[in-house]
């Protein structure tokens, strides 16, 4: 992450889970939802560099990927939970 610092990182990938966690409507407490949003946010960071698709180096790009794999995420732990 080269224009966000990892505190930034967290920072949005929180922000990314917790709205990731409204918009799918997951009752999970907003701990989990930030801390599935942080993870999701690196991980779709990093899944994404690997197939050559470079985020923009801007907050906003940083914030649509945490949101995406936030919610890709929730979804994954939704299935897992049922």
């Amino acid at each position: 992450m080269e224009s966000v610092s990892w505190i930034g990182a967290i920072f949005f990938g929180g922000l990314a889970g917790w709205l990731a966690g409204k918009f799918m409507d997951m009752r999970y407490g907003i701990f989990m939802n930030i801390v599935l949003g942080i993870v999701g946010s690196v991980v779709a960071i990093a899944v994404l560099r690997v197939f050559g698709v470079l985020v923009a180096d801007t907050r906003l790009g940083y914030f649509v990927t945490a949101f995406l794999g936030a919610s890709l995420l929730l979804f994954l732990v939704k299935l897992l939970r049922r």
